[in-house]
């Protein structure tokens, strides 16, 4: 109801009226009494008035009193080892920091225990935790786990820290001091999430300036701890197009920059914008800082908003000697020449992310997740919440024309897509798996698309959507089921597997599996592997159109379960974490080697074993994002080695034929794109192809390497890998069985491992290796003869090999096979 001027007036002279005359009583608040019931069973008792509004009182809570009291002790600690740094290094570096820490940490432990004391609460006493003892009680020093929670050293740490001097001084100062920053900003993160809590104005403001503090001291730390190790990557210089590099056992051949129409000619880094400073005007209206001629990005503050993903490079596929390079913004099209050196043919422009490419034929299917993406390919995006002109979901295009491909065919899915799979395809049909990792959309939008909705099992969550593709109208292209691969086998229940959060004490923070990220298929073999955000499993797809969970497994050191990688011969899977989403520094110094790391499964009788993880063994920066992505099977015969994108901690080549101790065999790597910002840059993929390895770099453009001999792999194994036939083709999430013709080289590479690992007596390989190079010889002259000694000589190498039981059983038979395959081409 509203009142006019004259109608309020008139009801206040009416209550005044009523309070004269008596018609209202007064009371006062000793009259009506206030009551606190409690439980039920127990006597209600009174309250004051102050006691019962003392829910209002926002000046401080007992969760900041808490805070104040525990972060006495912690930063006493810091003190404690800041002074230990005297006479212990001759890092200057690390002095000064030690410095700063004891100056910083001693006025706050003031301030910390005058606020307190203002407030009438107990304050510990000086020394108290510091971390040379354990005890128990809220004033007294703390538990050890307690310390262990909030970052601080152990006993036993500060111990061997006391007793180290030089660098190991250093590594395990900087290592501790990191650890109990990250653990005071993790309180006062804990204490902001509390209701109530730190609305005291000085309090957030201290607690504010933690934060701050802290986190800028923890990036300096974290350089320094990178700068200690010997390793050539842990400190390259940072620059756009100039960044220093570093390269081990790798030959880089060329690099190309993004097309045209692919990039932002005024930030082509992707840099985040700078803030508008302001600036006094001049007498005539104008400011000095119109003319821009002579700034300088000095001191330049800079937006925390980072640029668009427009322009950013993705996933590949290849085809005879073509490649295309996914883009979130279309894909382009390149020649491989015949030393794999890449040419563009024509570029795509077709907004919506995220681009990840397959190829069948002469069809292209590219995922598509953002809401920009548009049913035309239009450039202006969408801007209604819901709009018929949206598209989320997988595009086909006819690239029979590389100069002029054609949009054929549309899906739209309920979570758009992000990566897809095909499974299979032939001259009628192709089936394709579809990954959506986004929103579901409003059911206005797209009908039939239900978001969670308790005891609704229509939902598009836990699913994964299986599309048919008909190859002569892949305008019917259409999703023909959604099976729940999560559901719980016993209940039907959806959500059947993780439902997301930590495993305990020290933890990651897991997804919930509510879908795949990544589901690599291996037709051959009817299995498939899905990282599916929360846990790893494998299927049985035998029916293309009806996988089947046969085992998922969970890790507690995993946050994201993010791609999956089959051996060659289908006996394992390597897993990737993508811990901190890709655009985080997770590869730092002070980082666990478990976390944002592959692990490796050996498949026995159908289920996954643990056998081990990886993690690229060089520190890198703050302004590098770094952690486990997209990579490939490089096919060196009887070896199990995989070229891995990294993000910016770059390529790295690691050797998983012994599962549980993975080793990394080659590398190249470059300094972040700028020394202050961190850029979503790096490597996104990193795929053998044909002998050579391509990597599409987000921000930078596209690099070809070849391998080079080293200790960890012989020319002849490379020359083997290169031999090997992928059917002309790769697409991601999709791997066949590679197999290698009956050459001396394959079989010399066999030799080489055997004598590398000493597998076989060395006269015998000496001989067999004599043997082959007579072989090659012989099967290389133009018009060459049959040999029948020839033929007989290698037949009696194999022969002696068969049945051994020394060394590596499965490569000696794989070597007596191969000789006989030779024999055979000889004696023909």
């Amino acid at each position: 109801m509203q009142f006019s001027k004259f109608s309020t007036r008139a009801a206040c002279s009416v209550f005044v009226g009523l309070v004269a005359s008596g018609s209202i009583l007064s009371a006062t608040a000793e009259d009506v009494p206030i009551i606190l019931p409690g439980a039920p069973g127990e006597d209600a008792k009174p309250l004051t008035a102050e006691e019962a509004i003392s829910i209002a009182d926002s000046s401080f809570s007992p969760d900041d009193v808490r805070f104040m009291r525990h972060m006495i002790p912690h930063h006493s600690q810091a003190v404690v080892l800041a002074d230990l740094v005297e006479g212990r290094t001759a890092t200057e570096d690390i002095v000064t920091l030690a410095g700063k820490i004891k100056a910083t940490q001693a006025d706050e432990i003031t301030f910390m225990k005058d606020w307190l004391s203002d407030r009438g609460q107990d304050v510990p006493t000086a020394g108290e935790g510091h971390g040379h003892h354990s005890g128990h009680g809220d004033r007294g020093m703390l538990p050890e786990e307690m310390m262990a929670a909030m970052g601080m050293a152990t006993t036993a740490q500060l111990t061997e820290l006391e007793a180290s001097e030089g660098v190991d001084f250093d590594r395990l100062f900087l290592t501790l001091m990191i650890r109990h920053h990250e653990g005071a900003v993790d309180m006062v993160t804990e204490l902001i999430e509390k209701p109530g809590s730190a609305y005291d104005p000085a309090l957030f403001s201290f607690t504010t300036d933690i934060t701050n503090d802290q986190t800028r001291e923890i990036n300096q730390m974290s350089t320094l701890l990178a700068r200690l190790s010997s390793d050539p990557r842990s400190s390259l210089t940072a620059g756009y197009e100039n960044a220093g590099e570093a390269i081990l056992n790798l030959e880089k051949i060329a690099t190309l920059p993004r097309p045209a129409g692919f990039f932002d000619p005024n930030n082509p880094a992707g840099l985040q914008p700078a803030k508008i400073a302001e600036v006094d005007s001049d007498e005539d209206g104008t400011n000095s800082a119109d003319d821009t001629g002579d700034q300088s990005l000095e001191g330049t503050e800079w937006s925390e908003r980072a640029a668009f993903l427009s322009f950013s490079n993705t996933d590949m596929a290849f085809f005879e000697n073509k490649m295309i390079a996914g883009n979130y913004h279309g894909f382009n099209i390149y020649d491989l020449d015949e030393d794999g050196g890449p040419t563009l043919v024509s570029s795509v422009v077709c907004p919506g992310g995220q681009g990840d490419v397959s190829i069948v034929g002469d069809l292209l299917i590219m995922s598509v997740e953002q809401l920009r993406g548009r049913v035309d390919c239009g450039l202006q995006g969408i801007d209604e919440d819901i709009s018929d002109e949206r598209f989320r979901g997988l595009r086909i295009f006819d690239i029979s024309d590389l100069t002029r491909p054609v949009q054929v065919g549309q899906v739209q899915t309920c979570r758009g897509s992000h990566t897809h799979s095909v499974i299979s395809g032939n001259d009628e049909r192709i089936v394709v798996y579809n990954s959506g990792t986004g929103l579901v959309r409003d059911e206005k939008e797209l009908e039939g698309c239900f978001g969670e909705l308790p005891g609704d099992d229509r939902t598009a969550l836990f699913r994964v959507d299986v599309i048919e593709i008909p190859v002569a109208e892949p305008s019917k292209a259409r999703i023909v089921d959604s099976p729940a691969v999560f559901a719980d086998a016993e209940s039907g229940r959806l959500a059947g597997l993780w439902p997301g959060g930590d495993h305990g004490d020290d933890t990651q923070e897991t997804n919930s599996t509510n879908h795949c990220h990544d589901i690599t298929v291996f037709p051959e073999l009817n299995l498939a592997a899905g990282a599916c955000s929360g846990n790893g499993i494998i299927l049985d797809v035998t029916d293309p159109l009806a996988p089947k969970r046969i085992d998922d497994v969970t890790d507690p050191g995993f946050a994201y379960w993010h791609s999956a990688t089959f051996n060659n011969d289908g006996t394992k899977v390597l897993f990737t974490d993508e811990w901190g989403g890709g655009a985080r520094p997770r590869c730092r110094a002070q980082d666990p080697k478990t976390w944002g790391a592959n692990a490796i499964y050996d498949i026995e009788d159908g289920k996954l074993t643990f056998k081990g993880y990886y993690k690229i063994p060089a520190p890198q920066l703050e302004e590098e994002n770094c952690v486990a992505h997209n990579g490939s099977i490089i096919p060196v015969p009887g070896r199990d080695i995989f070229a891995q994108a990294w993000y910016q901690g770059g390529m790295s080549i690691s050797d998983f034929t012994d599962s549980e101790n993975p080793v990394e065999i080659a590398y190249f790597d470059r300094g972040p794109v700028d020394e202050a910002q961190l850029i979503l840059a790096g490597y996104w993929s990193t795929y053998w192809y044909n002998g050579k390895i391509y990597g599409t770099e987000i921000a930078r453009g596209l690099d070809v390497f070849s391998l080079t001999p080293s200790e960890y792999l012989s020319e002849n194994e490379i020359a083997a890998a290169a031999l090997a036939n992928q059917g002309q083709l790769f697409n991601p999430q999709q791997q066949f069985q590679v197999t290698w013709p009956a050459e001396p080289v394959v079989a010399l590479a066999y030799v080489d491992q055997l004598e590398r690992s000493e597998g076989l007596p060395a006269e015998q390989l000496t001989s067999i290796r004599e043997t082959l190079e007579k072989a090659d010889n012989r099967l290389n002259r133009p018009f060459r003869r049959t040999s029948k000694s020839l033929s007989e000589e290698l037949e009696q190498h194999s022969v002696a090999l068969q049945g051994s039981e020394i060394g590596d059983v499965r490569k000696v038979e794989m070597l007596s096979g191969i000789l006989l395959e030779i024999a055979g081409r000889i004696s023909s």
